[in-house]
């Protein structure tokens, strides 16, 4: 299968995934219409799905238009998250199929938003796997808690995707990159991974090139939201559990000023 980034707005993506073998697409969270449909059409692709990882209008706000501009596409979203323009609704566990190869498994990560879907794809033998997070999972990061608590967050994160292959790519939907790494430092000064991602990170964006995607190893190295499980990270924000210190470091968080 291949991947292909679509930067939008002002910091977002949207990703067109293609399967090889007969050229059929899906879009995760096409909130530029137009320029997905151009990319599809400069990779020779045929667009059939839309992939809604949650309802905020950064990421489905695209969808009706895209129905108008290719009008027999599905438009996939979470049940129970009231995604605009949504023709085929999806829980945990449900799974689609996208042309000869590529096959779809919707994962559950509720937190951001009640309804919040990431999507497990997989391809041919030999493609590494990919997961399309959305705002639950960033790059060294995580999505605010606007509709859940600590214990989903930690629930989505270090379980359901933490679970996942090792090799398994994170295709997240926003460059937050550079800021999450910098704070990761003040949770984990003498981490070295975190140091070293934070440089690459930075030459990336110098550079006008993504820093995503990363992988599901790199994130349990560097991400201090997917690291709360380890003593010493409790430690530092003095707390007793893993919940507790995921949502003490998501509050600093939201009022760090880097």
């Amino acid at each position: 299968m291949k991947i292909i980034h679509i930067p939008c707005l002002e910091d977002n993506y949207a990703y067109l995934i293609i399967d090889e073998a007969t050229k059929k697409a899906a879009v995760v969270d096409p909130v530029e219409p137009e320029k997905v449909v151009r990319v599809a059409r400069e990779n020779g692709a045929e667009l059939k799905l839309v992939l809604t990882t949650h309802h905020h209008w950064d990421h489905a706000g695209g969808n009706n238009k895209m129905k108008q501009l290719v009008p027999e596409i599905k438009v996939y979203g979470g049940s129970i998250d009231n995604v605009q323009g949504c023709t085929e609704k999806v829980e945990n566990g449900d799974k689609i199929s996208l042309g000869t190869d590529v096959n779809i498994l919707s994962l559950h990560t509720p937190c951001h938003t009640r309804g919040h879907i990431s999507y497990y794809v997989t391809g041919k033998e030999g493609d590494d796997p990919a997961v399309f997070t959305g705002d639950t999972l960033f790059v060294a990061g995580c999505g605010r808690f606007f509709e859940g608590s600590a214990e989903e967050m930690y629930r989505s994160l270090c379980v359901t995707l933490g679970s996942l292959p090792k090799a398994t790519r994170v295709y997240c939907g926003h460059e937050y990159t550079v800021k999450n790494l910098q704070f990761a430092l003040t949770v984990e000064p003498n981490n070295p991974r975190i140091s070293q991602k934070l440089s690459w990170a930075e030459k990336q964006r110098q550079s006008h090139s993504p820093s995503i995607p990363s992988t599901i190893e790199e994130e349990l190295e560097t991400n201090p939201f997917m690291r709360v499980d380890l003593p010493h990270v409790q430690e530092k924000l003095e707390c007793q559990s893993p919940v507790e210190a995921l949502g003490k470091m998501r509050k600093q968080k939201d009022s760090w000023q880097g």
